[in-house]
C-alpha cells in the first residue's frame, strides 16, 4: 500500500491513488477533553500530537514567518484575568481570551489610509529579513516528517488575512471600493515579500511536499466581497503566488472558511490544487464541488462537524459512508476530515468510531 507521502502526492496531482486520505485538526480544548477520556498524554499531562496519534497522512512542518511590518513587535494594551488586548506590528489591537480558543475581538486599527501605510509601514516590507524566519525549525520539522513518509507542508496566511490583521475589516472593505490603488499596492508589496522569504526558506530549509495557504474569504452567508472584486483585486496575486510555488513543483492547498461557492471558479483558475474545509454549516457542499471540479481539485474535509458533535453513531456512519462512496463514484481525490476542525463537543470515543468507519471504507 502507498505510504502517506506518496498517497497525498498522487491525490494532489490527480494521479491514481489506492485509498482515501486522512487529515484533520483539533482545538486545544478538544485535546484537553480527550485526555480526560483516555487520549494519550506525555509526562506533563499534555496531549500527544494528533497527527502522530491518529496517523494523519499530511503534517505541518513550519514555514511560518513574521509578516508584520514591525517585526517582533507586540504591545500589551490592556489585560485582565480572562483576556489580553495586544497591539501588533501593524498598529492593530486585538482582544484574546487567555484560557480558551476563539476568534479575537477587533479593537482598534492605526493603518486606516494609504498615507499611513506609506508613511509608517510599507518600507519595512521591501527587504528580506532573515530574522523573520525560523529556517532551522522548518528544516528540522520537514526532515522529520518526510523521514516518516508523511506529506509535509509549509503553511501561512496571505494577502487577504494580512489585510484583515493590519488594516482591519472596515478599512479593507471601504478601500476595496474607494481606493483600489492602495489594495493593489498592498498586495504587490506583500506578494513580493512572501516570494522573497519563501525563496530563502526553500533554499536553506529545503522543499516541503506542498503548501497550505490560509485565507478566509467567506462567512456563513457567502463571500465577504463580490466575486468580481476578488477577481480584479485579489486573485491575480493568488495566481502569482501559486505559480511561484508551482515553479518549485509544489502542490498548493487553499484553506478558506465560510461559503466560498461563488469563488470556486476563481480558485480553480488561480491554479490551487486542493481545497479545505468546505463548511457545510456555511452552505458548502463537497459533493456539488466535486461534481464540477473533481478533475481539477483535491478535497480535504467536508464532513459536517455537527454530526460528529451529535453523538449519534448511526448518523455518523450514514453520513461518512455517503460522502466517501459518492467521492469514489465521482473519481474525486479526497482526504477525509471535518468541515473545519474537531471541537470540544466531540468525544474521543465518537471520533475513534468515525475513524473506524472511515477505515472500513478507505479503498478506492
Amino acid at each position: 500500500m502507498q505510504n502517506s507521502r506518496a498517497l497525498v502526492d498522487n491525490l494532489m496531482r490527480q494521479r491514481p491513488a489506492e485509498r482515501i486520505g486522512l487529515y484533520d485538526s483539533t482545538w486545544n480544548e478538544t485535546r484537553a477533553r480527550w485526555v480526560s477520556e483516555g487520549y494519550p498524554a506525555d509526562a506533563q499531562g499534555n496531549a500527544v500530537n494528533p497527527e502522530d496519534h491518529f496517523g494523519y497522512d499530511m503534517c505541518g512542518a513550519g514555514g511560518w514567518f513574521d509578516y508584520m511590518p514591525l517585526r517582533g513587535f507586540s504591545e500589551v494594551v490592556e489585560e485582565s484575568e480572562e483576556w489580553r488586548v495586544t497591539r501588533n506590528g501593524a498598529g492593530a489591537a486585538f482582544k484574546y481570551w487567555k484560557n480558551k480558543s476563539g476568534t479575537p475581538e477587533h479593537v482598534d486599527f492605526r493603518m486606516t489610509s494609504r498615507q499611513i501605510w506609506e508613511r509608517d509601514y510599507r518600507a519595512h516590507l521591501l527587504e528580506v529579513d532573515r530574522a523573520r524566519m525560523d529556517i532551522a525549525g522548518a528544516k528540522q520539522a520537514r526532515e522529520k516528517r518526510q523521514a516518516e513518509n508523511k506529506w509535509a507542508f509549509y503553511g501561512h496566511l496571505f494577502i487577504w488575512e494580512v489585510m484583515r490583521s493590519t488594516m482591519g475589516d472596515l478599512c479593507l472593505y471601504e478601500s476595496l471600493a474607494l481606493d483600489p490603488g492602495w489594495i493593489h499596492d498592498f498586495c504587490r508589496v506583500y506578494t513580493d515579500f512572501y516570494k522573497a522569504h519563501y525563496k530563502i526558506i526553500f533554499e536553506e530549509a529545503g522543499l516541503p511536499d506542498g503548501i497550505w495557504v490560509y485565507e478566509d474569504l467567506g462567512y456563513n452567508k457567502g463571500l465577504f466581497c463580490s466575486p468580481r472584486t476578488l477577481e480584479d483585486l485579489i486573485f491575480p496575486y493568488f495566481k502569482e503566488l501559486v505559480d511561484f510555488f508551482h515553479s518549485y513543483d509544489l502542490p498548493v492547498v487553499l484553506h478558506s472558511c465560510g461559503n466560498i461557492t461563488d469563488a470556486l471558479p476563481l480558485m480553480v483558475d488561480a491554479g490551487f490544487d486542493g481545497l479545505n474545509p468546505m463548511e457545510v454549516k456555511a452552505g458548502c457542499n463537497i459533493l456539488k464541488f466535486a461534481e464540477k471540479y473533481a478533475d481539477r481539485l483535491a478535497f480535504v474535509g467536508g464532513l459536517d462537524v455537527r454530526i460528529l458533535e451529535s453523538g449519534d453513531r448511526d448518523l455518523m456512519k450514514k453520513e461518512i459512508t455517503r460522502i466517501m462512496s459518492a467521492m469514489k463514484s465521482l473519481g474525486a481525490s479526497y482526504l477525509f476530515g471535518s468541515d473545519h476542525s474537531l471541537t470540544p463537543r466531540i468525544s474521543y470515543a465518537d471520533y475513534q468510531y468515525c475513524l473506524q468507519v472511515y477505515r472500513d471504507n478507505i479503498m478506492y
